[in-house]
């Protein structure tokens, strides 16, 4: 019995004092402990379950399913002409079940689509901050540079699921309603539904590409700061100075550098004969912003003082 009323076995603290002089750590050449391996650690399926058991992503998945009844229903109820061949994305919304996945791309694409990237990416680091627990997975532990690479790829296959997500909605509300006719753009061109569909493809994968920047952004300013909002909320807000800027005619060529100049190119692919030269600019732009956002973010986050 110890003075402070507390018993001791005292060949119970023998034996553990026994065993823990015959314990050796075993140190593999790096300086790890023998047999750790940073690629187990926070594997992709085990970031991927974490994120989609999180509100915040099934109430986006949600919204995106909803918002194409919500379009339709609103061509319900108001006027529309189901035959009307002129006119703009609008007007030509219920032309076709294509043409009705080109309007939700167009009504989707200048802020809601972006505002999900920068939600998935800004939200990544910033709310393992947010919550304290991002030490302790660097602690586990975690490889910055892994732990950054795990989420970046965690995020940008939930980005790109719901790019695909929505216009895949559309179209099943845009057959069921007005059918499989011909896709009619806003010059008149008319071509085949299956043709629609394939340029409707290439759409979300330039539309992907195109948010590159949005993603690298996010990121960056997530590794920058420990509140998510901040993050989110300042990637939306450079989107939307961007898309200022660019009304602003008397810039001239100078819109051209804006992130946001080439954010509508994906419309040539309803042309029947394609100008690929505006997709490709904003192709190269995308992807230059993108990768210097990254970039920083990766230098930012190796050398970052993580306390929370």
């Amino acid at each position: 019995m110890s003075d402070n009323g507390v018993h001791t076995d005292p060949g119970a603290l023998n034996d553990l004092t026994d065993a823990a002089a015959q314990h050796h750590t075993k140190v593999a050449p790096d300086g790890s402990s023998a047999g750790y391996k940073a690629r187990r650690t926070l594997r992709i399926h085990v970031e991927l379950q974490r994120q989609l058991r999180r509100r915040r992503t099934q109430l986006v998945l949600g919204f995106l399913v909803l918002l194409p009844f919500i379009l339709a229903l609103s061509f319900e109820i108001g006027q529309s002409d189901p035959n009307r061949r002129s006119g703009g994305f609008v007007d030509l919304a219920t032309a076709s079940g294509i043409n009705f996945v080109v309007l939700t791309l167009f009504v989707s694409s200048s802020f809601l689509l972006p505002m999900i990237v920068a939600l998935f990416f800004g939200d990544t680091i910033a709310s393992e901050a947010s919550w304290s627990s991002l030490k302790y997975l660097l602690a586990a532990p975690v490889p910055r540079h892994r732990l950054l690479r795990q989420k970046a790829i965690s995020s940008g296959i939930l980005s790109v699921f719901a790019l695909t997500l929505l216009p895949a909605v559309a179209l099943g509300v845009g057959v069921i309603w007005y059918g499989t006719g011909e896709v009619v753009s806003p010059t008149g061109e008319a071509a085949p539904f299956g043709d629609g569909v394939l340029a409707m493809a290439f759409a979300v994968v330039y539309i992907s590409i195109n948010l590159f920047w949005v993603a690298g952004l996010a990121m960056f300013l997530s590794v920058s700061t420990d509140a998510p909002l901040g993050a989110v909320g300042g990637t939306v807000l450079v989107s939307i100075l961007s898309q200022i800027l660019d009304q602003i005619e008397p810039l001239g060529d100078l819109r051209n550098y804006l992130p946001t100049h080439y954010a509508m190119a994906w419309a040539d692919l309803l042309s029947t004969d394609i100008d690929w030269s505006e997709m490709a600019r904003g192709t190269f732009s995308a992807l230059v912003y993108g990768g210097v956002f990254t970039l920083l973010a990766a230098r930012q986050f190796k050398t970052k003082d993580i306390t929370s």
